[in-house]
């Protein structure tokens, strides 16, 4: 049997963390702000619902909870409680102003499938 090296522990840890990018840190710092929340991480997250059985969740908060996934990327910290984790490690947060299908977009390598609006997903 194989044992994983540091090197490939390392790089799989970093390829299940969330990734926020530049565009979306740059629009949640935006909304922070106008809500009085600077310096508060973003908690994403998942609940049961929507047309394929998952809805994301993205909130600030200024707390981490005793078993919550803590990550950073790109001058933001993510919080992600561990059930949340097992179904969304690996997501990238990206954000577009674009007039018609402007908003959040998020990319799940853990999803089997997403609704045509994009807001849930199954796995």
């Amino acid at each position: 049997m194989t044992q994983d090296t540091p090197e490939k522990q390392l790089h799989d840890f970093n390829r299940s963390n969330i990734v926020v990018t530049p565009s979306a840190v740059k629009r949640f710092k935006a909304v922070m702000k106008s809500e009085d929340k600077e310096g508060f991480a973003l908690r994403f997250g998942i609940e049961s619902g929507g047309c394929s059985g998952f809805n994301y969740t993205m909130l600030f908060d200024d707390k981490s909870g005793p078993n919550d996934k803590v990550s950073e990327t790109n001058g933001i910290k993510v919080y992600c409680d561990i059930k949340s984790w097992l179904y969304v490690k690996g997501c990238t947060i990206d954000y577009s102003d674009d007039l018609l299908n402007g908003g959040f977009k998020i990319s799940n390598p853990n999803a089997d499938r997403t609704c045509g609006c994009g807001t849930s997903f199954s796995a």
